[in-house]
């Protein structure tokens, strides 16, 4: 762990609620839903944004988010993520002289993009500009038995979804001698929370992303891209596709972007110096 850890609440929340429903002949049945609670950032008494969230691990969800918005500059500039539900806000205070400058914060916040899809985010301005100075690990590989392994296991993995459906999961995992391990995994209301959740985590247990694999039930978009390459993560994966802009960005910051992975089959679309061939190859059926 970091040696000046922030000062966290433990305001997590149930993931699901019961509810009443009624199946095609009438008949109820209790069935379970996903959670939503709306969360306003307040970093230093200023009003960021209010995310849509399962509330599961909101402190680590917040963490994560000023990490890959770029609006702190390190774990250790934060003292304190207070989580409140009764006002559904969280107060972030920053150690003095640690936070960004007052004027640059301000120029950030001027600008931002909302960004449309399943989980609406926001991105601030000057993430665009800064991802050409991102360097990822070019020494590290992936073999395609792994990459299988960890498909196999996201797909085994107990899940929010498979309850109550209407979430996402982001998960990090890293290779193994047999395949590969799964670190943690994150569900949310939008790929963007479960993503910049698993990023909080990171930064409190001092995980280095280098030689990690992060993988999404979501389509890869320029967002989720550059959030990946932000972390240091060199191999993205997803089950799903890819945008143009997704595809643009993944080609500058030299990740290794597979998508539609399922079972044994995927796309490989970036980055295939560090994608290793070594499984048999599937037998065509004639």
């Amino acid at each position: 762990m970091t040696a000046l850890r922030p000062k966290l609440s433990n305001a997590g929340r149930p993931a699901t609620y019961e509810v009443e429903a009624y199946n095609e002949r009438g008949e109820m049945e209790p069935t379970a839903i996903a959670g939503e609670h709306p969360l306003t950032l307040y970093l230093d008494k200023r009003e960021l944004v209010t995310l849509m969230t399962l509330g599961q691990a909101p402190e680590a969800l917040v963490v994560g988010y000023l990490r890959n918005q770029r609006l702190v500059g390190s774990v250790e500039d934060i003292a304190e993520v207070q989580v409140d539900w009764e006002s559904d806000s969280v107060a972030i205070v920053t150690r003095k002289g640690k936070g960004r400058g007052v004027q640059e914060l301000e120029a950030r916040l001027s600008k931002r993009t909302v960004t449309t899809g399943c989980g609406q985010g926001t991105v601030f301005g000057g993430l665009m500009d800064e991802i050409d100075s991102i360097k990822l690990r070019d020494d590290v590989t992936l073999e395609d038995f792994q990459l299988y392994s960890l498909i196999e296991q996201v797909r085994k993995h107990e899940t929010i979804y498979k309850q109550a459906g209407a979430v996402h999961g982001c998960a990090l995992a890293q290779k193994t001698p047999d395949g590969a391990e799964i670190l943690m995994f994150v569900e949310d209301v939008g790929r963007h929370n479960a993503v910049d959740a698993i990023a909080g985590n990171m930064w409190l247990d001092a995980i280095d992303g280098s030689d990690k694999i992060f993988y999404t039930t979501g389509r890869l978009t320029s967002e989720m891209v550059i959030k990946c390459a932000q972390m240091g993560i060199p191999f993205l994966v997803s089950r799903s596709g890819l945008t143009k802009m997704g595809h643009e960005i993944a080609k500058r910051t030299g990740i290794t972007m597979i998508g539609r992975a399922s079972g044994r089959h995927y796309l490989l679309f970036t980055g295939a110096q560090r994608l290793l061939r070594t499984a048999p190859r599937p037998t065509a059926v004639a």
